[in-house]
């Protein structure tokens, strides 16, 4: 093994002397570049070399490649300003080249079955234009003719590199041969007929023999409604007017007048045949893929972009077919009904939605439950609304909802309801096994009740008031405190200044706190209500309220360190029953967090800056013999 490496290495030596005499790498670099050749090639040379071997020897020799270049290219200018030829090409400029086409030869014999490093090659030789593409391709293709990404690779290469579809063409028919159940293959088969199709005609529009497109005008409506009103500012290319205003009959390019007619029928053979072949493509590909929903879309997305003859039959036509072949799957349902408004689009783009094709979307899914009222219809259907009343990348704002919120809220809250009075729950339907229990939808139409409250009068009224508290008790008191943060928060914000519901309010979280225990980090409801009282009432109501809540089983370590801090700021300001007090929560504290290195810590620091130098040494001896590793208590702590 050790012969055969230092005989590669030995036949490195011309082109290292070349990297060197040019002034490229100096000779503490070669030595270097040699060391690392050398480990790899003895990687390589194992009885089982791995595919990160070779792969990482790749990697190494392309990015030596790529120094190569970038340090030639700084040579040449500099000969250049010397007014000096630039330099010829040598054995250096090649030698990695063929190193890492070498390199990647060797890893594909013996990893013959990796589709992944194939692919890797193939970009190599594709990016750097060795030649080695076809014979590679030819290679990969009879190895895996079942993998579908193959026959559609090479036929891209053929078709948009080499220009030639009928090679391109043959590949695909030929893959379509060995996998007749493949969509992608199917759907790219056909991208590639009508982008083949569409260059033909714009080859002649260019040369002034037809006009027009075959892809459909991305324009909104609203777009082209504008450019009709405005139509004076642009100036067409395919019309040209006289000075009386008329219309110039165009010529050929032998100057002979070409009849209108002519270019309409061009136009129209190009679209007939287009969709002639949509047709004969879309035929093979449900008789081969017959129970492919997604195949369908595929197709009826390409449909909807192109501008063939018939193009509104045609849609028809593939709709009536999926209808009859799927109109028992809640997918097809649910994209058919999101089609109407195209929702995705509108929310990515921030554009405005509509109301009447919502309620056309709304019409479908109802027409979808009359069929097939099963969960998972019930759950899309919920999900589209949501989506609409309050879009996932917005947060809900009790002072501005939008009217989309108004309007489908009332829509979505029924659906839920039906759907548990007909008992089809779901796990995206139902929250804790019931649907009444569902956090979101709670909040929104929490939202919704407020906003409405507070935009009727300033003042609300106590049957509003009244009817707003018995719907947050009866979400509040079934669902964890974990799951409810922002529902706590708006109805403790909203009834801060109403005595009678904020007490009820305050009795009301024992019951979940009791039930689920309180905080160890981040949202503590019974934090947040101690913030509020002590605010409100002061710090004697405030430690009353605290002290009902550290009873509580599990009372939680982000409650201790509110009611700690409370404590200390007081004592601070030279209260000693504050400085008493927070010593107790301490050591309660203490008692279950025992290893909590940060508590000791600041209970440390307290009695070091408010309380006594005696008391400090004794908290720290406690800390040193309690925890069961101090290094971290000393190491961040000032002594």
């Amino acid at each position: 093994m050790a012969d055969i490496v230092q005989y590669k290495l030995e036949r490195m030596v011309d082109e290292l002397e070349d990297l060197e005499q040019r002034g490229l790498f100096t000779r503490q670099e070669i030595a270097e570049i040699v060391k690392q050749r050398r480990k790899f090639e003895y990687r390589l040379k194992r009885p089982s070399p791995l595919k990160e071997d070779f792969v990482a020897y790749i990697e190494y020799e392309t990015q030596l490649d790529a120094l190569r270049t970038l340090r030639k290219k700084s040579v040449t200018r500099e000969l250049k300003k010397q007014g000096n030829k630039n330099l010829r090409k040598s054995k250096s400029d090649l030698a990695g080249l063929i190193r890492i086409i070498d390199i990647y030869e060797l890893a594909l014999k013996r990893y013959k079955g990796d589709i992944d490093l194939w692919f890797r090659y193939l970009e190599f030789c594709r990016l750097r234009k060795n030649g080695r593409m076809k014979k590679a391709l030819a290679k990969l293709v009879r190895l895996h003719p079942k993998v579908a990404g193959v026959w559609i690779y090479a036929a891209a290469w053929e078709f948009d590199h080499n220009s030639n579809v009928v090679a391109a063409r043959a590949l695909m028919q030929e893959g379509l041969r060995f996998c007749p159940t493949s969509e992608d293959l199917w759907v790219e088969y056909l991208r590639m007929e009508l982008t083949y199709l569409n260059k033909l005609k714009a080859r002649k529009v260019a040369l002034g023999e037809d006009k027009g497109t075959l892809t459909r005008d991305p324009r909104t409506e609203d777009d082209k409604q504008w450019k009709d009103e405005n139509k004076e500012l642009f100036m067409t290319l395919d019309e040209k007017e006289d000075n009386d205003g008329e219309n110039v009959v165009p010529e050929d390019n032998n100057g002979e007048n070409v009849e209108p007619d002519e270019s309409q029928t061009n136009q129209e053979l190009f679209a007939d045949h287009g969709m002639d072949i949509f047709r004969t493509v879309y035929g093979g590909a449900i008789e081969a893929v017959p129970s492919s929903l997604n195949l369908r879309k595929r197709f009826f997305e390409i449909l909807e972009g192109t501008n063939l003859s018939r193009h509104e039959d045609m849609c028809k036509e593939v709709l009536y077919d999926m209808k009859r072949d799927f109109s028992t799957e809640p997918g097809f349902w649910d994209w058919l009904a999101r089609r109407e408004c195209n929702l995705e689009a509108v929310l990515e783009n921030g554009q405005e939605i509509k109301i009447p094709l919502v309620e056309k979307a709304i019409q479908v899914y109802e027409e979808a439950l009359m069929s097939m009222p099963c969960g998972t219809m019930f759950s899309l259907y919920a999900s589209f609304l949501t989506d609409i009343v309050a879009p996932k990348d917005e947060e809900i704002d009790i002072t501005g909802l939008s009217g989309h919120a108004e309007n489908f809220l009332p829509h979505l809250l029924s659906v839920y309801e039906r759907a548990e009075s007909m008992r089809i729950i779901t796990e995206d339907l139902a929250c804790n096994g019931k649907l009444a229990e569902s956090v979101q939808l709670w909040e929104l139409r929490i939202a919704i009740e407020i906003s409405g409250i507070t935009r009727s009068s300033l003042l609300p009224s106590d049957t509003d008031l009244l009817y707003l508290f018995e719907l947050l008790r009866e979400i509040l008191t079934k669902v964890p405190v974990s799951k409810s943060e922002n529902l706590w928060l708006k109805a403790l914000k909203f009834y801060a200044s109403k005595r009678r519901y904020f007490d009820k309010l305050v009795e009301i979280s024992f019951r979940p706190l009791a039930r689920d225990g309180g905080s160890e980090s981040g949202f503590s409801l019974s934090s947040t209500i101690v913030g509020f009282i002590l605010q409100k009432d002061g710090i004697h109501k405030a430690r009353d309220i605290y002290k009902r809540f550290l009873a509580l089983p599990h009372p939680g370590l982000a409650l201790y360190r509110k009611c700690i801090e409370l404590e200390t700021d007081l004592a601070s300001k030279g209260d000693k029953d504050s400085l008493a007090n927070a010593r107790k929560l301490y050591e309660s504290a203490l008692a279950t967090y025992d290893q909590n290195v940060g508590l000791w810590q600041d209970y440390y620091r307290m009695e070091t800056n408010v309380g006594t130098s005696q008391k400090a040494t004794a908290v720290y001896w406690s800390a040193m013999k309690t925890l069961k590793d101090a290094s971290e208590f000393t190491a961040t702590l000032d002594l």
